[in-house]
């Protein structure tokens, strides 16, 4: 029997939705900030103060009208975490639509998830000339949504402890960096926020050397950073890193994307001066062989062709491709059109393979994850062993993550269902782009970059698209990035609310 849920969850989940919303208007005092102090863009600003009003009103009216002392539980925090990146969709999108930069309400909704998400894929209007105000807005929400939409509230607005966990695995991060949940939210803006500046100040440094003028160079800096540490793929200009024709400032990409694509966890244990993690961690391993294979996929497709004669060019063209594939950052330094039109079936298989697995778990990347991908091949270790060994054998298997962790059947289990859903989601994209008449391997390549919230394209992702389309992308973003279980929670308690006794 399906139980219908009571009154008091739908004021808890609303009081605790309507904080979330609250932050979200906190944070955009800061384009307002930057708007009014640096770049002295009055009508910009107009276009966020609307959309500020509009949150704080919401956010108090829900707080008000729900408030409670009382803490998630499971459910509600599961229905908290998912309605509240469509809330934040929704927000996000008003500042941009305002700007007369998206042909429609949908367009911006789009850019707004893709960025929440930590996409990348876009479908704004003569970019280049897009004011600073909003095109900060675009990597600051670049910045939230890879730490969490939900980290924002923890960190300001929520203190009960038991709550505050469950929206925290409801965002798609099930480890605690510290006891303390509020702590561990804290943690990881503090180290956002340590190589936000190292990070800009190296890319900036790039820029002006390559004869970009300091305050641009200070300005695409930030913006670059926000976008490649949370795997996100924006850019201050329609050509993306083609743009800047500078490999200081490609290499240096690579090492924050790389970065963005590592464990939370793992980075404080680096801070901690525990540098063996590195090496020793089953993420780490996973991760640099995946690389290692599926570049050599990619390089033998495109030397097959000769499209790139040499590993200078190989190693920007094809090798750059692959590192923003596998992060999940989306960062291209060829035009989209050109993977069609200069790599082969081959090479555009392995940067679909990189970006349908992505990187770390508890960290800013989307896709099935290196830890899913270690567990399943252990199992298959394990059973292969099982299989080999005298019956009486006992098989114990182990690995390591932080800590020697025993591999037991729900973790497989757990591992190989959000496997499956993944390749459902990247399928079913698939599928809905063939059906409007694109090919099927473009459609696949669209998909799973949209599903894996990477953000590289070859050319399907316009404005011109069909709307249909645009819904579907901005399903597979949502669920790819809190990837299912609270989403699946939400369809439930829809169910139950019809169903329910």
């Amino acid at each position: 029997m399906i139980l219908k849920p009571r009154p008091q969850d739908f004021v808890v989940i609303g009081y605790y939705l309507g904080k979330i919303i609250l932050g979200l208007a906190l944070s955009m005092f800061v384009p307002v900030f930057a708007g009014l102090v640096f770049f002295r863009e009055a009508s910009p600003v107009l276009d966020f103060l609307i959309a500020i009003e509009i949150a704080l009103i919401a956010g108090l009216l829900l707080t008000r009208a729900c408030s409670t002392e009382k803490e998630l539980n499971w459910m509600q925090g599961m229905v908290v975490v998912s309605l509240s990146w469509l809330v934040a969709m929704l927000l996000g999108a008003i500042p941009l639509y305002l700007s007369g930069h998206w042909k429609s309400f949908l367009d911006a909704c789009f850019d707004s998830m893709s960025g929440f998400a930590t996409t990348g894929l876009i479908l704004v209007q003569d970019l280049d000339h897009l004011s600073f105000t909003h095109n900060l807005w675009r990597h600051l929400i670049l910045f939230i949504g890879g730490q969490g939409i939900v980290i924002v509230a923890l960190s300001f607005f929520i203190k009960g402890f038991s709550g505050a966990f469950k929206m925290y695995v409801g965002e798609a991060r099930d480890e605690r960096i510290l006891p303390n949940i509020i702590h561990t939210s804290r943690f990881i803006w503090f180290v956002s926020i340590v190589y936000l500046i190292l990070g800009t100040s190296a890319l900036a440094i790039a820029g002006m050397a390559n004869g970009i003028r300091p305050a641009s160079a200070f300005f695409h800096g930030v913006c670059i950073f926000m976008a490649a540490f949370d795997t996100g793929g924006f850019a201050p200009q329609s050509q993306n890193i083609l743009y800047y024709h500078s490999l200081p400032f490609e290499i240096i990409t690579i090492i924050i994307m790389i970065l963005g694509a590592f464990n939370f966890k793992l980075h404080y244990h680096l801070w901690t001066g525990n540098r063996r993690e590195i090496v020793r961690n089953i993420e780490m391993v996973t991760l640099f062989i995946s690389i290692m294979v599926l570049f050599f996929i990619t390089g033998f497709g495109l030397t097959q062709l000769g499209t790139y004669p040499g590993l200078a060019v190989l190693f920007r063209k094809g090798f750059y491709q692959l590192i923003s594939a596998h992060t999940g950052t989306g960062y291209q330094t060829i035009y989209a059109a050109q993977f069609v039109n200069e790599w082969n079936h081959l090479a555009r298989v392995g940067i679909i393979c990189a970006m349908s697995l992505g990187g770390a778990a508890c960290s800013t990347t989307g896709a099935i994850k290196m830890l899913r991908l270690g567990i399943i091949f252990k199992a298959l270790l394990e059973d292969i062993k099982r299989i080999i060994l005298p019956e009486r054998a006992i098989v114990v298997q182990k690995y390591h993550h932080i800590k020697e962790i025993f591999l037991e059947d729900k973790q497989v289990r757990l591992a190989f269902l959000i496997t499956l859903a993944y390749f459902a989601l990247y399928w079913f994209g698939a599928v809905a782009g063939s059906c409007f008449g694109y090919p099927f391997i473009d459609s696949l390549f669209e998909s799973t970059s949209a599903s894996a919230n990477v953000g590289l394209s070859c050319g399907i992702t316009n404005a011109a698209m069909p709307a249909a389309l645009k819904y579907i992308y901005i399903f597979q973003m949502w669920a790819g990035r809190l990837e299912f279980m609270s989403i699946f929670t939400l369809i439930g308690v829809f169910v139950a609310v019809i169903k329910g006794k």
